[in-house]
């Protein structure tokens, strides 16, 4: 009976996990999009300067870590000191940055779409940089994604679509996305050396340490001199409130799924997170679609389910290794 009641609680918390991760980042989506195609105020002028959320997620990701450190750290040292994330903390503010601007050029599932094939970096380096061999089926799932997000991209888009656009471009705008995947690589690299390095930090410590130095970088970048764009953007904030809250709202979302995340990795590990983020990505493709007035032919609708097909046999092939690993430490 015990085991019973132990089961139904862990069927309840990863259901609460999945709904906090979905409702924050299917909502952050979706005011990530309002922000960038939406034109605010009787004068309809659009809100140019996307990279400012990034220093705003990274103010209100900072106060949010530093809160929780607070409130839930045990006081054990040991931990990475701030100052080892400033390297993390260069790319981690160039590689969103690019991925945000890119809104600017392509459509929101456009975008959603092309950052879901990460692996297609990390596995490219890895064969050519440190001459990794892969599995067939590690190929197959990458030529599923760059199969589809390759015909997504040649498709045309609709017009109703493209007029929401500021600046329709479509190979700059994939050409931002495939930066900011190549940043992430080079971020989580550095993550992983650090946590190597300093096994007791936590996630609390590394958020704080990466939203301090990204707070630092975008202050200089958007407050450095007397023209720089940071004043434009506070100065839109001031006339447009409604975009000012739509920011808030946006930052928010980030530091609340965060916690989401922290927590499902911490009580069903990373594969749970990576399947319910990646299934995220889909409802967020469908609800751009539904809601924002995104539609997408049946062809681009094919390209999607190609993408994610690859990205759920690759959660599948996860699955299966970390079986074998299971059963291999099992008799010990």
């Amino acid at each position: 009976m015990e085991a019973h009641g132990s089961g139904l609680r862990r069927i309840l918390v990863l259901a609460f996990c999945v709904t906090g991760i979905w409702s924050a980042y299917i909502y952050q989506g979706v005011l990530q999009e309002t922000l960038s195609t939406k034109r605010f105020g009787p004068d309809g002028k659009r809100f140019e300067h996307l990279s400012f959320l990034n220093l705003a997620q990274n103010v209100v990701c900072l106060i949010w870590s530093y809160i929780m450190i607070k409130l839930w750290s045990s006081g054990s040292r040991g931990g990475a000191p701030w100052w080892t994330f400033w390297s993390a903390g260069i790319t981690n503010t160039i590689g969103p940055a690019m991925g945000i601007e890119a809104l600017k050029y392509i459509s929101y599932p456009a975008q959603v779409l092309a950052k879901s094939s990460k692996m297609i970096p990390v596995m490219l380096m890895g064969t050519l940089v440190y001459g990794i061999r892969y599995t067939f089926p590690e190929y197959l799932c990458t030529l599923l994604v760059a199969g589809g997000v390759s015909v997504f991209a040649l498709l045309k888009t609709s017009s109703k679509t493209i007029s929401k656009l500021a600046h329709p471009n479509a190979p700059l705008g994939y050409g931002l996305c495939f930066l900011n995947l190549a940043f992430d690589g080079f971020t989580n690299a550095t993550q992983d050396s650090i946590n190597a390095r300093y096994p007791k930090t936590s996630a609390w410590d590394i958020m704080l340490g990466m939203n301090l130095w990204g707070t630092i970088y975008n202050l200089v970048y958007m407050f450095g001199w007397p023209q720089a764009i940071g004043f434009e953007a506070v100065q839109f904030c001031k006339q447009h409130p409604e975009a000012a809250w739509d920011i808030f709202l946006y930052c928010l979302c980030g530091a609340v799924g965060q916690n989401f995340i922290f927590l499902t990795i911490s009580r069903f590990g990373s594969l749970a997170n990576t399947t319910i983020t990646t299934t995220r990505k889909f409802v967020s493709i469908v609800v751009s679609s539904l809601l924002s007035g995104n539609p997408l032919s049946s062809k681009q609708w094919g390209c999607v389910a190609m993408v994610f097909s690859g990205l759920s046999y690759q959660i599948y092939l996860k699955w299966r290794k970390l079986q074998r690993v299971q059963k291999k430490r099992k008799p010990m």
